[in-house]
């Protein structure tokens, strides 16, 4: 049952009781120390996720563990307050159990932020990267929420994973982020974790086309494609990841120091709560923009 397409409508009934006629149409994913997005919502009503039939509990400091329900910027908005990782020995279909709740409480267009590690010298803490593709490597390797017998009503057995990420989304992000995030397009790559990435394995990302590295996101936007929502990723930049020396193997600690930090995840938090404010403005301006639905293929 967990995951499931009846997992997901249980849920949402269970939230469509208490919401009424206040059904949202966009939903937002928060990842870690970006959950004070949720603030600016007007007429707030918020539910724990231990209340909700099936979620899984948040246990990652940083990640409040409630859905947030209200309107941002005058858009009925849906916030998940906190999201689950696979390496909290979530299954990957739990872990992409809020999206598909979101899709049964009619959200249309989704958006996934998550704090992340720079793999590129010219993306700095503070900078956000606006996504335009993805390297999902624990789905690569099996980990994908859609392993197993298909459900045609979340959509269907191979769902194309091309554009995943609405390239006028994308462009709408770009041209209203504060001048303050140089925001830029770029390739987020998902990793397991929860351990912290070896310079080696930063070098290989950098090289496969990666520009921020992170530990969630990717299960989440098959999950959305699947279900046919209308994506919008948004990682903001809150490490320079070590990537250690790219030439000279008998100088790699030098390399590293030089070009990454060995942070942990309450420096990560503190990051993001820097530039949670500027994030917060960009997508109060996005949200009307957001709730329009998509125009029919």
């Amino acid at each position: 049952m967990e995951g499931s397409y009846e997992a997901s409508v249980e849920a949402a009934s269970w939230l469509r009781g208490r919401l009424g006629a206040a059904a949202p149409q966009v939903g937002l994913v928060c990842g870690s120390g970006l959950g004070a997005l949720a603030q600016d919502l007007e007429e707030p009503r918020s539910f724990p996720y231990e209340e909700i039939p099936g979620f899984p509990r948040s246990t990652v400091a940083g990640h409040a563990g409630r859905l947030a329900v209200g309107r941002l910027g005058g858009a009925p908005c849906a916030v998940l307050q906190g999201r689950f990782h696979l390496y909290e020995g979530y299954s990957p279909a739990q872990v992409v159990l809020g999206v598909r709740t979101l899709a049964r409480l009619g959200v249309h267009t989704l958006v996934l932020t998550n704090a992340a590690g720079s793999l590129r010298p010219d993306l700095r803490p503070g900078h956000l990267l606006v996504l335009r593709d993805h390297i999902d490597l624990p789905g690569l390797a099996g980990r994908n929420p859609l392993v197993g017998p298909n459900d045609e009503r979340f959509g269907p057995r191979f769902p194309s994973m091309c554009g995943a990420y609405d390239p006028s989304l994308r462009r709408l992000a770009l041209a209203a982020a504060p001048a303050a995030l140089r925001a830029r397009p770029g390739v987020y790559c998902g990793v397991g974790g929860p351990s912290y990435e070896t310079p080696a394995e930063c070098r290989l990302l950098r090289r496969l086309g990666a520009h921020a590295v992170g530990m969630s996101t990717v299960a989440e936007a098959v999950a959305a494609r699947h279900c046919g929502l209308r994506l919008l990723g948004l990682s903001l930049i809150t490490n320079a990841a070590p990537c250690g020396a790219e030439d000279d193997e008998d100088d790699e600690d030098e390399g590293a120091e030089a070009l990454g930090e060995d942070l942990g995840h309450q420096e990560v938090l503190a990051a993001a709560q820097d530039g949670a404010g500027h994030l917060r403005a960009l997508l109060a301006t996005l949200a009307p923009h957001l709730a329009q639905r998509p125009a029919a293929p």
